[in-house]
């Protein structure tokens, strides 16, 4: 008998090959997946960007696909792209505003006109502070010109924002990208009945503006500060007027008591941001009360929630933070085991609190050589498979049943547990790292050794291609097998168009990995 079914086979097909009957594309590494949708593709890059290469892709490449896929979905429903941007941008869902701020110019450029007035009334929302604007600017000069909407557009951005916080942005945030207020101000040519509006136009266009009020105050200190004689003169300047650093003279800049009156306004993004200048001024040193105040402050949940603070920037802080010197430059420090703690605790408040759903996990991170390489949102150090890593001990954070595994072509126990620091959660996967890809090894591995599992959690770039069955099918098996209705969840690592989830299979789901909201995803999808 000729076994058709050795070339034919819609229950067991090589991942080198696409599943007979089924809709799928070859993904970087040469393997078959399921192409996601635009729409998927377009959450992925709002959500993780694509900031440098993967290991099978370019970072052009994955540019060029993505803003295809952005393209696509606006000339579907201009409208929703619109809705979509502002709802990652405005929840603090995303890592870095930048995917968003280049998708809503996108929007600008090549929208139709009602998509293009959508979006010229959503920058006020989606870009929330003077980088962002500047960023927007720099992406629309490559896609577009100044036309009457977008001026009009900037224009209301000046306009809308209140006086008081207005020159805050101007002091604080004064150029990026070749961009200055001035620059936009020019550009966009802002009237305005309100005379501290007037004011602050007049400054930063160079003329001689009027008497500040109280709303806008915050110059007459700038001015201060720049003349100011003695550390105690700049102190008292920055408590009076709530100066931030960027508004404080270099010169300054080491000096404790300095950094002691800024850190008493100081949003949480920014402190993090300057926990390691702090320690390496003296500032943040053991038993200190600036040492208390900061770990007090990392451990007001719902204070880092209103600051948008992302997991992802946690998370940067704490591994630069606690190695002692920089990614660049020549700054070293010695890290305070207590703010590492308080790090810590703030990486997992900065997810939606989620209830346990009492189901069994298992917990599989994908250790291949491809998850190695590339970096999540930009953030140095910080590679697919130290992000899996982490959103493994969430969910175990979360899950009283669970059960950890990493796999690349073998699949191997990781003792991941909450009570291990995230630290050497990321050693522990990072080091391991193997070579190939089978995303179907998790499901092979319940199934001979016959554990009774209700959710399988893959981490992964979804670069799968070494395994002779696809992850569905070997999904299928398990679920015949075992008479449980397993589910899939995959947490893709990457903005790459590709998941190993089938989409017709309603027990499977994707999600985009450092959404904020994933945690709440999987815990409702799998209850």
């Amino acid at each position: 008998m000729h076994r058709y079914t050795n070339h034919f086979n819609t229950r067991q097909t090589p991942q080198s090959e696409p599943i007979p009957g089924k809709t799928m594309a070859e993904n970087s590494a040469g393997g078959y997946g399921f192409a996601v949708d635009d729409w998927t593709r377009l959450s992925r890059f709002l959500i993780l960007g694509c900031e440098g290469p993967t290991y099978y892709a370019s970072e052009g490449t994955l540019t060029k696909e993505n803003a295809e896929a952005v393209l696509r979905c606006i000339k579907a429903d201009g409208a929703r792209v619109v809705r979509d941007i502002v709802a990652v941008s405005n929840s603090g869902r995303a890592p870095k505003n930048d995917p968003a701020l280049f998708a809503l110019a996108l929007c600008c450029a090549f929208g139709d006109d009602g998509t293009k007035q959508t979006a010229f009334a959503a920058l006020t929302r989606v870009a929330r502070i003077g980088t962002h604007l500047f960023h927007f600017a720099e992406y629309c000069k490559g896609l577009r010109g100044w036309g009457r909407g977008l001026r009009k557009a900037v224009a209301r951005w000046y306009n809308d924002m209140p006086a008081d916080k207005l020159a805050v942005q101007i002091v604080k945030y004064q150029q990026r990208d070749g961009w200055s207020h001035r620059d936009l101000l020019r550009k966009a040519h802002p009237k305005s009945s309100d005379a501290d509006h007037e004011n602050l136009y007049r400054e930063v266009t160079g003329k001689q503006p009027g008497t500040w009020s109280d709303a806008t105050a915050i110059m007459m200190g700038v001015f201060a500060a720049k003349i100011a004689k003695s550390e105690d003169e700049i102190a008292n300047l920055i408590r009076n007027y709530k100066l931030p650093r960027e508004c404080i003279p270099t010169q300054w800049l080491n000096s404790p008591a300095i950094w002691e009156a800024l850190l008493e306004y100081m949003p949480p993004e920014a402190m993090i941001r300057n926990l390691a200048k702090m320690s390496q001024v003296g500032l943040l040193v053991p038993f200190s009360q600036a040492t208390k105040d900061v770990c007090a402050k990392l451990a007001d949940g719902e204070a880092l929630r209103r600051a948008r603070l992302h997991p992802v920037k946690v998370l940067a802080a704490l591994f630069t933070y606690g190695q002692g010197h920089g990614v660049w430059g020549k700054l070293v420090w010695t890290p305070v085991p207590q703010l590492i703690d308080a790090l810590e605790a703030a990486f997992y408040m900065t997810f939606k609190h989620v209830q346990p759903t009492g189901k069994n996990f298992l917990i599989a991170v994908d250790m291949s050589g491809s998850m190695r390489y590339g970096e999540i949102a930009g953030v140095p150090g910080l590679t697919p498979c130290i992000g899996a890593a982490s959103l493994a001990l969430v969910t175990a954070a979360t899950e009283q049943n669970y059960f950890v595994h990493g796999f690349s072509t073998t699949f191997k126990p990781l003792p991941i547990t909450p009570s291990m620091s995230l630290g050497n959660a990321a050693r522990l996967v990072n080091e391991g790292n193997m070579g190939g890809t089978d995303c179907a090894l998790p499901m092979l591995y319940a199934m001979d050794n016959k554990l009774p599992v209700d959710a399988f959690l893959v981490l992964t770039d979804n670069e799968t291609w070494a395994g002779q069955i696809h992850p569905c099918q070997a999904l299928a098996r398990y679920r015949q097998q075992t008479g449980r209705a397993a589910k899939l969840v995959v947490v893709g690592m990457t903005s790459a168009g590709f998941t190993i989830a089938d989409p017709d299979d309603a027990g499977m789901l994707d999600v985009c990995g450092f959404d904020t909201a994933v945690p709440e995803l999987i815990s409702d999808f799998v209850r």
